[in-house]
């Protein structure tokens, strides 16, 4: 694929943004903040197991522990609650045969947005009944919504209204992830 076609794909991508809610620079600002909290509260930590909730945590979680300077055993959790749509579905399914070792240890839980709560009400349940320690939870996102279950995060980057957003990890069926900011998608395109 030649460059000027690679360029022609983004373009059409960024043109289905309705408007950008959380630009670039304001996300980067705001990381180096959460990465004074999480060293501050884990520094005497040997090691901190992470825990990313994939596939929506990954752009956060990778931009957020580069900026913390403590040892990290990170580990990602394959769980689904969207199926595809723009609301949860109301069920958390873990996806994966095997679920990271946390017996005893400090785990910090990331996860891209908090909307409904259920996902992390359901991943930090089910690593403390694995015997974690000690589950802290770090959302880029939190919607200002009523959630089903009552679970508030120990970090959380940005509060946002209840509309459905796009960019930096978060998807509208497996796409837009790769966006550098938060952005609100074209109900257009979610028609479409």
């Amino acid at each position: 694929m030649d460059f000027f076609r690679l360029l022609l794909l983004a373009a059409s991508m960024h043109e289905d943004i309705e408007k950008v809610l959380i630009a670039e620079e304001v996300i980067e600002k705001r990381l180096d903040v959460i990465a004074e909290r999480v060293h501050a509260d884990f520094a005497s930590e040997e090691a901190l197991q992470v825990v990313a909730i994939l596939k929506g945590a990954l752009v956060f979680m990778a931009d957020l522990l580069r900026r913390v300077p403590l040892r990290l055993e990170i580990e990602c959790l394959n769980v689904a609650s969207y199926h595809g749509g723009t609301e949860s579905s109301g069920q958390v399914d873990f996806l994966d045969q095997k679920l990271p070792d946390v017996k005893g240890r400090c785990v910090l839980l990331i996860d891209d947005i908090l909307d409904t709560g259920r996902t992390l009400e359901a991943v930090s349940a089910k690593l403390l009944q694995m015997g974690a320690r000690e589950v802290k939870t770090c959302v880029l996102l939190t919607k200002d919504k009523v959630r089903a279950a009552e679970v508030e995060a120990d970090y959380s980057a940005f509060e946002i209204a209840d509309e459905f957003v796009v960019g930096y990890g978060l998807d509208y069926d497996g796409k837009y992830r790769n966006l550098p900011y938060v952005g609100v998608l074209n109900p257009a395109v979610i028609k479409s």
